[in-house]
């Protein structure tokens, strides 16, 4: 057959992924941290986006849906009420008075929130936010720094001081290598080394050590109680780890009522100084989706609104101003501004809606979860949840991402309820890995101190008893997975008790 050019016409159908498509699918994954934080930069980017002044009262009730289960209807955004957040002086021994304050201002010029009155109300109906009076706590380098000023003079000492408490971790260890301190700086090593035994001795005890056993050891040296019986049991804290007494107290060279007391002085130690000192702030787990238990035995799924944002399209705005414009590339401005956001009143919408859809149907085939716990947990993938809603895998994978569910049962995130199938001994329904995880961990609990439960043993008792399928070595990685010890030292850990008791 000759090989020649020729044309050809083919019809086929492609999805092209726009901007804005790709921008939607994003929407999706972003927590209601980010998605805020988005919204925010976007009604400062454009003039005809603004935020729906509102509250939760404006919700409309919740409808049934099927299979029992009940799903509230969706509000296309929720605003975010803003709280006025300026407070008075409050320390004690000032005169708050705005004559003192401001002496040339009356009252009625200022925006001054006083403080509560003799019945404990406030002029403006609301208290202040609280979190304007918590004291922020210092910084770890902050601190230490202070305390190097006033214990080393000299430039040079102070110079390799700030380049160790650089090398501090979160926990106030030292994380470098004090030869590679000396070479950056051309320091010889004794000088590093004499700085950082001064600064051993800064608050809190147990700063700049460089392994667990240096950190408890300065902190005993400090209590006067780093005696050479408690040396050797902070050099063989291994045996301790592995609860093995009988090494232990070989090693130490003490009787057990020694032991028992010098194990009581190092519980009182703290292993991480520097955590006391962690700034990083503390965020609490907000629910996005709240599910409580129906009047007709079914469940209620709707979305919480205080955490979702509300938007709205100003087109009073738009026509005044489009009027008025008569440059073409104004006019192009306001019309990709509105392009904008009518896109992302909508994507809002979607999202809350795809995020509804998710979490009810999560809550349909987890009925079982809700009612009797964590034993009846059903297994389930991203699949089983797509084709039960007509959605692609990806698309649940991202609504569930960083998204958390109020249920009766707790707090849990999406992610949780998707767990792997372990097969039945008996034929019937595969058994949740969750479900598993949690048998194991009951069944450990539950040991006599007498009769510790191998892996292979554990393994057996869930095959006759649970009728789950199950080897031993997925035993063991649940176990280890669950920090959870080997038989060997769960029963030195349990005659240790006993003995004790």
């Amino acid at each position: 057959m000759a090989l020649s050019p020729r044309l050809e016409f083919r019809q086929s159908q492609t999805l092209t992924l726009t901007p804005q498509l790709m921008q939607s699918i994003r929407l999706l994954q972003l927590s209601h941290l980010e998605l805020s934080a988005f919204v925010d930069a976007e009604l400062l980017r454009n003039p005809l986006l603004e935020r729906e002044e509102g509250g939760p009262d404006e919700v409309e009730p919740a409808e049934p849906v099927e299979r029992g289960v009940e799903l509230s209807a969706y509000e296309d955004t929720v605003a975010q009420g803003e709280r006025i957040k300026d407070a008075d002086q409050i320390a004690d021994g000032y005169d708050t008075s705005v004559d003192n304050v401001f002496p040339d201002s009356g009252p009625g010029e200022l925006g001054v929130h006083r403080g509560p009155d003799r019945n404990g109300s406030f002029e403006s109906g609301e208290a202040p936010d609280l979190d304007q009076f918590v004291a922020a706590r210092p910084l770890l380098s902050e601190h230490l720094e202070a305390q190097a000023n006033m214990l080393l003079r000299v430039p040079a000492d102070r110079l390799i001081a700030q380049h160790l408490i650089d090398g501090l971790n979160e926990a106030g260890y030292l994380t470098i290598e004090l030869d590679s301190v000396a070479d950056l700086l051309g320091a010889e090593l004794a000088d590093v080394e004499a700085v950082l035994e001064v600064l051993q001795g800064c608050e809190p005890a147990g700063i700049f050590a460089r392994s667990v056993g240096e950190c408890l050891s300065i902190q005993l040296r400090e209590r006067d109680r780093l005696d050479p019986m408690m040396a050797r049991l902070i050099d063989n804290l291994g045996l301790l780890a592995e609860h093995n007494m009988a090494g232990l107290l070989k090693a130490v060279g003490c009787d057990r009522e020694d032991l028992a007391d010098m194990l009581g002085e190092l519980r009182l130690l703290d292993p991480k100084p520097g955590l006391a000192f962690d700034s990083s702030p503390i965020d609490a787990v907000v629910p996005d989706v709240f599910v409580r238990p129906g009047p007709d035995g079914g469940w209620v799924v709707e979305l919480n609104s205080d955490v979702l944002p509300r938007v709205l399209v100003n087109r009073s705005y738009y026509a005044t101003v489009t009027k008025k414009t008569r440059d073409a590339a104004e006019k192009t401005f306001l019309s990709d501004c509105l392009a904008t956001a009518n896109w992302l009143t909508k994507s809002l919408d979607q999202r809350a809606q795809t995020i509804t859809k998710v979490a009810a149907e999560i809550v349909r085939q987890q009925d079982g979860f809700l009612v009797h716990g964590i034993s009846h947990l059903k297994p389930m993938t991203l699949k089983m949840v797509a084709e039960a809603i007509d959605m692609h895998e990806s698309t649940v994978s991202r609504v569930t991402a960083s998204k958390y569910m109020a249920t009766p049962r707790g707090l849990y995130e999406m992610k949780y309820f998707f767990t792997t199938a372990i097969a039945s001994a008996d034929g019937s329904a595969d058994h949740s890995a969750e479900a598993v995880r949690h048998r194991i961990r009951q069944l450990i609990d539950a040991e006599p101190a007498n009769d510790i439960l191998s892996d292979d043993t554990i393994a057996e008792v869930l095959r006759k008893e649970q009728g789950i399928d199950v080897a031993r070595r997925t035993v063991a990685k649940y176990r280890e997975g669950m920090n959870i010890p080997s038989s060997v030292i769960r029963r030195r850990q349990k005659k240790e008790l006993a003995s004790i008791a």
